[in-house]
């Protein structure tokens, strides 16, 4: 009887466990896989002796290519002359990019059969020229790292129909971006939208907003010359956008133009005619592309969530922006602030002023906040903040207004259309958020927040064994020692370690000489209220070391089950370069009968129906030699997933242990002050 079922388990599994191949094909703006069943076509791979070598796409995907999800929406970039005017023209942005040698590799192309395995919409990057002997992971002067990479970039387009003027931009296309974003968010290492400049800055804003616990870089870019002239920034600019979100991990929304990376809710357009068309006034870049690329680390927004990436699509309409001048009416303010209208950026004089001789206009604000408008005081000043330094100044607070610090009014409106759009906030939550820094949008008030560099003990000792005393190599010795340091506190679980390197400035997300976190460390240890601090203090889940190994695959291996599943509830998921020998590693695991190891894997995400490198899945393994409980437990998961499909299972039903005795050494995670609730 038992070898009855054991051969009905094995028959249902031929049946359920074919092997596919992963083709990318575009539907619905989602970059899906297709199925083909038989002889599956294999990419060649360039090996560093220029010989080729025959790879299967299922199970090696290059490890030296990153990918980056293009979106094009339109803009000066792409555009053409057309009856002495430039206009968009459809389908003939990836036609030009192919021509250009600097934005396009076609030889490697043809060499690796990019074509047939991503698509026509894709294209690579040349191979960079950084001498060997540059490559660098380690943090360098100032909290900042210079890194060179061999990395091939990988970029597919998703073209816009129809491709718009940014004039035209609505916020339905900053919700159509935002979802583009979400359904892609697995398969890409980084984003780049192109935009026209004209309100570039708006959906910038805009998107660092709605994309809520944002773990990988989105970047805007375009250009005030058309790509195709012959003087143009159109090339620079991509180039430098494709670069920086294949390359590094920076969770932001960010904007790249004219060699200088900005926080995408932090910049204005300042110049119609130069190619330094955006200027951040009241915060540095948080890169530049010199020489080198630099990454100013320390600037550098990390949301203090363990919430999965999600964007929030709704968006208050009814907000506007109102600017002071001198002699203004209250009748003009009066008819303003009516309804419908729910919220106003005021943008006031000097340091958040208005004109406290003027009753009836400050009346008419006052009517209007204790109606439930929000209003948000806004300086007129390009660089500086609102402060309440002045009697002028201060009246406005009286009158209900909330500071808005130094965010751009680009920046503060964005803010109030999504803040408003939280229908479960009742009016004072609402007006606690306008006042927060949610994304990095305003400077908050650290005055005391942090311990002065000299007050650390541990590195007055070496600096004085050292004799050093000025501030910047104080601060070298601090940025090369976090590394270490943190990644031994993270071993042995030290969580008041951390916290006394984080009160001296330290970067926690550093990795060491091998590019691994601390978050790497704990998650290998199974140190689960580690793993939680660090992610609630901005520690990314995609950083990689040197082999390609995320926390979440770190975890796996070393079965921590309640890390991985805090990990997957943050968004972990596995990266190309790990995906490339689990088929084989599952194989393994089936073949020994290791059936935790198995689950382990499931949780986390991975297909279990992933075949090894000689084409055969896990099941298979498992039945030919005679796994009978591994057997029955894949065809149940397969069972389910194909249920899944059909509407029939939960998202989250495959698979879940219920037994919650984990091999972690703690039994649950310890609470620590996070972002507020559904940010």
């Amino acid at each position: 009887m038992a070898d009855s079922s054991f051969n009905s388990l094995t028959s249902l599994a031929r049946a359920l466990s074919q092997p596919t191949l992963d083709m990318i094909e575009v539907n619905d703006s989602v970059f899906t896989t297709r199925n083909v069943q038989r002889h599956p076509s294999r990419r060649r791979k360039l090996s560093s002796c220029n010989s080729i070598e025959i790879t299967d796409p299922v199970t090696s995907p290059s490890a030296a290519e990153a990918r980056v999800l293009v979106i094009n929406t339109g803009g000066t970039i792409g555009m053409t002359l057309h009856d002495d005017v430039l206009a968009p023209k459809a389908n003939a942005f990836v036609k030009g990019l192919r021509k250009l040698p600097i934005l396009h590799d076609e030889g490697y192309a043809q060499q690796t059969c990019l074509y047939e395995y991503y698509g026509e919409n894709t294209l690579v990057l040349p191979k960079p020229a950084a001498h060997p002997d540059l490559l660098s992971l380690g943090p360098s002067k100032e909290n900042k790292r210079v890194v060179y990479t061999n990395k091939r970039i990988v970029y597919t387009i998703l073209e816009y129909n129809p491709l718009l003027d940014s004039s035209n931009m609505t916020t339905d296309d900053w919700g159509r971006i935002g979802k583009d974003i979400e359904k892609n968010y697995e398969s890409f290492d980084g984003f780049v939208i192109l935009h026209g400049t004209d309100t570039m800055a708006y959906t910038a804003s805009a998107l660092s907003f709605m994309c809520e616990h944002l773990g990988k870089p989105i970047i805007l870019t375009g250009s005030q010359v058309p790509i195709y002239e012959m003087r143009n920034d159109g090339r620079d600019n991509l180039l430098g956008a494709l670069l920086i979100a294949g390359q590094f991990v920076i969770p932001e929304v960010c904007l790249y133009f004219y060699n200088k990376l900005y926080r995408g809710n932090r910049v204005t357009k300042v110049d119609t005619g130069s190619f330094n068309a955006f200027s951040s006034p009241n915060l540095a870049p948080l890169a530049t592309a010199e020489v080198d690329i630099t990454i100013n680390w320390d600037t550098v927004w990390r949301a203090n969530t363990t919430a999965k990436f999600q964007v929030s699509t709704e968006l208050n309409r009814n907000v506007g922006l109102l600017r002071l001048f001198p002699g203004i009416t209250s009748s003009t303010v009066k008819a303003f602030l009516q309804p419908p209208m729910q919220g106003v950026v005021l943008e006031t004089y000097g340091s958040g002023n208005a004109p406290d001789n003027r009753p009836d206009l400050l009346e008419e604000l006052k009517k209007a906040t204790d109606s439930g408008v929000i209003i948000i005081n806004c300086t007129q000043c390009l660089r500086g903040t609102v402060s309440a330094s002045y009697a002028t100044g201060k009246v406005l607070m009286d009158a209900g207004l909330i500071a808005g610090g130094d965010m751009t009014p680009e920046a503060a409106l964005s803010k109030l259309s999504y803040v408003l759009a939280k229908k479960d906030l009742k009016l004072d939550a609402r007006k606690k958020m306008m006042a927060q820094n949610l994304r990095g949008e305003m400077s908050a008030d650290l005055a005391g927040a942090k311990l002065c560099l000299s007050d650390s003990r541990f590195i007055q000792v070496i600096a004085k064994s050292l004799s050093i005393s000025c501030k910047e190599e104080l601060e070298a010795i601090r940025d090369a020692l976090t590394p270490p340091l943190a990644c031994a506190a993270a071993k042995i679980g030290d969580i008041e370690a951390l916290e006394a390197l984080k009160e001296m400035g330290s970067n926690l997300c550093l990795g060491d000489y091998d590019g691994r976190t601390p978050l790497h460390i704990a998650a290998c240890e199974g140190h689960l209220k580690l793993v939680q601090y660090l992610l609630s203090h901005g520690a990314s889940v995609y950083a990689k070391d040197r082999y390609g190994d995320t926390p979440l695959c770190n975890a796996v291996r070393f079965k921590h089950k309640g890390v991985v599943k805090l990990l997957r509830k943050t968004g972990a998921h596995f990266s190309r370069e790990e995906l490339e020998e689990a088929g084989t590693e599952l194989c393994s695991l089936a073949a020994s009968g290791d059936l935790d190891g198995l689950k382990i894997w499931s949780i986390a995400g991975a297909d279990l129906n992933k075949p090894g490198y000689d084409g055969q899945t896990a099941i298979q393994v498992a039945q030919a030699a005679g796994k009978k409980e591994v057997v029955a437990f894949l065809v149940h998961l397969i069972s389910n997933k194909t249920k899944k499909v059909f509407g029939e299972l939960n998202e989250y039903d495959e698979y879940d242990d219920d037994d919650d005795e984990d091999d972690d050494d703690e039994s649950g995670v310890i609470e620590f002050t996070a972002a507020p609730a559904g940010l």
